[in-house]
């Protein structure tokens, strides 16, 4: 039954997924839409035209329409090549522009967009925009994030008093222009919770809780704030996000699916944000650490990014095929991991929306393209084909020095997958349709030139495509990463589709702001953990999460930020919420993946019969008890527990989860084993305090909600107590605990904590208890 519910949840997500990918809507969710005085094409027309002109009349030559190109003026502004006396675009007068007659004629023949492409027709406000757009002198604009930032002068404000940092200025001029007011400051419980959540993934306990509510200094905040990013946890919270960037995962992929022994990689990662490695040399080591001159074992370690895609064990398969699935992989990740582009719809053809050529495409191929590997290496085997060629070995002596960040506990051998060149170059071509055997023109390194043209004084290899990344000119990956922090610790990033950049993806809500971030973060030398504290110390952030149904009719999806982020935990931190405030969380900073508990059967269905990972073996005493980023994922079977709640399977980069709501979300929290054992534990402790039952409860509603219940929320789970005690039985008592391998108490009367149990699960069950509020 489990199996096939779990069946059932996958297809729904499937469906969901794809859903979103093909709908991707970018309108804006404030309520109210003028026509602006002076019309962007940025912010204004580009929009309109790649969802209606693009696909016929775009840079994918392959589709191109009448030799019309509509994303550059040169194009749109000279005569059409089937009438020579008309021009799609005559700066200045509609009347005359052919554009502006065949989206406002009735006649079919004429219409565009065409009724047979299945567009929607624009709608009288677009209308009037390209309109008026004309009439100004149809001014075209290189597209906003193909243009490097500069720093934007901070905006005057009427409400001087409540900027705490210069965040608060760009977001509070917005919100005035729109007539909207921030919240006030949410209570010190709920900040505490919020910034325990985003700063480590865990609930605050009562002692640090205590704490913060008597510090009644002007700096309690900011100490707290430190505090938090001074604790391991932070590096691990910081790390999840890129475990999905990184498409990390503990198997090989595909049919056989083995295990991989790739989790010293993710140790470093953990270790690098503790030790708050700058962006520039985090992302220059992971694309390019094996070619640092001199380079250390962890700069070398650090390239196992590269190599966490799928990689096949099935004997069989064409050995080509496979290797450029791979390149292809890299290529891709890149692109959306680092530059927030869809690069990859540039594989077969040239893109559709963006300027992006398929020669371009692989151009950026090439530079991933002679690493020293085969598509096969070796079929399902032992402890030697936990990694693949190229790799390293990670002895005991490393741990002891170099490496101290990895976790080895046992005196094996280890080995990771890394990066390493061939010694003989590998020639890169244009593949006809995507395709590994057909090959077309040679290419060599280079990057796309609507974004930056690749220098040719920078190596041509990884290092001088990181080189690239990080010149001050490249206008994309500052942007892209502050937008993932603000996504992070917002729920929403200032470009709501942080993965697209392009003319596909959403416009900044809050354009100058993104710039102020990028900027800031580049010339204080890309400090991560300088501009996390800069979010979070912010006005904005601090603000309480009520909304009032003024702001939640004008603006539900908050774009304007006039009320504080409220939203779901990860699934990873729902289970570790529950861990922690139960008191079975173990600690244990990196390591090797474990097998919580698990609905029995789902690995044995989707398995060839081959290989370690062919049955569930689950593990038992304090690892059964690590955090949710330490679960073991099998891509062919992720942990059931963690896709209901949205989790990536890691198949491929992603840079953003979806979010959904659905029924299974609350048979797990009512039905999982390590919520009800959490139940039960953290029950257990309570009934070993001395004192009323009232304080008991009154503990766990801290522990789990973070903050000091109501009257009425205390009288409402007291009496429900009282009434369990009054009817559990002892049968039904016994069936209740008997759930989870921690020890139940020697003594403990069953019926008083099957009792404690259901009201501390209750407490669990309740939205607050897995929201940021």
């Amino acid at each position: 039954m489990r199996v096939a519910i779990f069946c059932l949840v996958l297809f729904v997500v499937g469906v969901i997924f794809s859903f979103n990918a093909c709908h991707n809507s970018s309108t804006n969710s404030v309520a109210t839409e003028e026509i602006p005085d002076t019309i962007s094409y940025n912010y204004n027309i580009r929009p309109i035209l790649s969802d209606k002109c693009f696909k016929c009349h775009g840079p994918d030559a392959n589709k191109r329409q009448a030799d019309l190109r509509l994303d550059m003026p040169e194009s749109a502004y000279k005569a059409l090549k089937d009438n020579p006396q008309a021009h799609a675009l005559v700066p200045g007068d509609p009347g005359l522009s052919e554009v502006y007659r065949r989206i406002t004629t009735t006649d079919s023949t004429d219409m565009m967009p065409p009724v047979k492409s299945n567009l929607k027709r624009l709608n009288p406000f677009e209308v009037d925009m390209i309109k008026k757009w004309i009439k100004q002198g149809a001014r075209y604009e290189k597209h906003w994030a193909f243009v490097p930032p500069k720093s934007p002068p901070v905006p005057e404000v009427k409400d001087k008093a409540w900027p705490k940092n210069t965040i608060d200025y760009f977001v509070l001029h917005k919100q005035e222009q729109k007539g909207f007011t921030p919240n006030p400051e949410a209570d010190k419980e709920r900040l505490l919770k919020r910034i325990s959540l985003d700063l480590t993934g865990l609930p605050p306990d009562i002692a640090t809780m205590d704490r913060f509510l008597a510090d009644k200094g002007p700096n309690a905040y900011e100490k707290m704030v430190d505090e938090l990013m001074a604790c391991p946890q932070y590096g691990e919270k910081m790390a999840l996000h890129w475990m999905d960037v990184s498409r990390y995962a503990d198997s090989h992929g595909y049919q056989d699916d083995n295990y991989r022994t790739q989790w010293p990689w993710r140790d470093w990662v953990i270790h690098a944000y503790n030790e708050n490695l700058d962006y520039k040399n985090f992302i220059t080591w992971q694309l390019a650490g094996d070619l640092i001159p001199n380079h250390t074992k962890e700069q070398l370690l650090a390239t196992g990014f590269n190599r966490n895609h799928k990689i096949t064990e099935e004997g069989g398969v064409i050995d080509e095929e496979y290797r450029v699935n791979y390149v292809t992989d890299r290529t891709n990740t890149f692109g959306k991991a680092m530059l927030g582009i869809s690069l990859e719809c540039a594989h077969c053809h040239d893109h559709k929306f963006d300027p992006f050529s398929q020669k371009e495409y692989y151009q950026v191929f090439s530079f991933f393209n002679s690493v020293k590997e085969p598509g096969i290496q070796s079929t399902v085997g032992g402890p030697e084909t936990y990694a693949k060629r190229p790799m390293m070995q990670i002895s005991n002596e490393d741990v002891k020095s170099i490496l101290k960040f990895v976790n080895k506990k046992d005196t094996g051998r280890l080995i990771v997958s890394v990066m390493g060149d061939s010694e003989v170059y590998r020639k890169t071509y244009i593949l006809k349709r995507g395709a590994y055997d057909s090959h077309g023109d040679e290419v060599q390194p280079g990057t796309p030139k609507s974004i930056l043209a690749f220098n040719n004084n920078y190596p041509k290899n990884r290092l001088g495509l990181a080189e690239w990344l990080f010149d001050d000119q490249n206008p994309l990956t500052a942007r892209v990463y502050v937008n993932q922090i603000w996504g992070e610790l917002f729920g929403r990033g200032i470009v709501k589709t942080m993965g697209d950049f392009g003319m596909q993806g959403d416009l900044p809500s809050n354009p100058e702001l993104l710039d102020w971030l990028a900027v800031d973060f580049k010339t204080h030398g890309w400090n991560v953990k300088r501009l996390v504290k800069q979010i979070v110390m912010s006005a904005t952030y601090r603000q309480s999460a009520v909304i009032t149904p003024e702001k939640l009719k004008n603006d539900p999806d908050n774009v304007l930020l006039a009320r504080g982020p409220r939203s779901r935990l990860p699934a990873e931190f729902v289970r570790d919420m529950i861990l922690a405030s139960s008191g079975l969380l173990n600690r244990t900073i990196g390591g090797p993946s474990v097998n919580p508990y698990q609905p029995p059967g789902l690995w044995e269905s989707t398995t060839s019969g081959r290989g370690q990972l062919a049955s569930y073996k689950q593990v038992h005493g304090p690892l059964l008890y690590r955090r949710g980023m330490y679960t073991l994922i099998k891509r062919t079977s992720p942990p059931v527990e963690m896709a209901i709640f949205d989790a990536s399977n890691r198949d491929q980069c992603e840079v953003q989860r979806m979010r959904t709501n659905t029924p299974l979300q609350a048979l797990e929290m009512e039905n999982d084993p390590t919520m009800l054992e959490g139940a039960r534990v953290l029950a257990a402790k309570l009934l070993q305090d001395n004192s009323q039952s009232k304080d008991k409860i009154y503990k766990a509603f801290r522990l789990i909600i973070c903050r000091k219940p109501t009257d009425k929320e205390l009288s409402i789970l007291t009496s429900y107590y009282a009434d369990e005690l009054k009817t559990m039985d002892i049968k039904n008592a016994s069936k209740l605990l008997n759930v989870g391998e921690y020890p139940i108490p020697a003594g403990v009367d069953k019926i008083t904590l099957a009792a404690m149990m259901k009201v501390v699960d209750t407490i669990y069950n309740l939205e607050e208890a897995i929201t940021k509020t």
